[in-house]
């Protein structure tokens, strides 16, 4: 039977590495275009949603936040200041970096942990298993898929297919 494990930390590095590529696609864009990579970083979908580095950075806060909640362990603080390529792929590193630290044996027993969070001030209390599927995932694909949105709208030749990753 799938672990709690393997349906966090695997979907997260997965998810993360897409983003990555993500960043490989906005330089050679950048350069083709003759433009800033930093006018991409900036972009937004609408005035009053998160810009693409806010799209990253909630997608890594996700992935470290859950394992975090779900195996019971601090999770490392980043400032959300990134504003470049290379500030943003560091952060994917740093991310990347905790979550490779993270065993299965660390996640047992999370299926059933009482994790409290509170967006928007909004206090909801699941169990592990709960908060994963029904909340965290969910979040994380979110920002993955208005990352991809951003980059869309700016005309970069991303599809289905750059957005689901290799399947190797």
């Amino acid at each position: 039977m799938p672990s709690m494990y393997s349906f966090s930390v695997p979907v997260f590095q997965r998810g993360l590495q897409n983003l990555s590529a993500y960043l490989d696609r906005i330089e050679a864009y950048a350069a083709e275009k003759d433009i800033e990579p930093n006018e991409l970083i900036a972009a937004r979908l609408f005035d009053d949603m998160l810009p693409l580095s806010g799209q990253f950075q909630r997608a890594s806060d996700t992935a470290k936040l859950t394992i975090s909640r779900l195996a019971g362990i601090d999770a490392p603080r980043f400032e959300d200041n990134e504003t470049t390529v290379a500030d943003l792929r560091e952060r994917l590193k740093k991310t990347q970096d905790f979550l490779a630290t993270v065993t299965p044996e660390a996640m047992e027993g999370s299926a059933e942990r009482e994790v409290t969070i509170s967006p928007g001030g909004n206090k909801t209390v699941f169990k592990g298993e709960d908060y994963l599927a029904k909340f965290a995932l969910p979040n994380f694909f979110f920002h993955i898929t208005t990352a991809h949105g951003i980059l869309r709208s700016r005309g970069l030749p991303v599809g289905k297919m750059t957005y689901l990753g290799p399947f190797a």
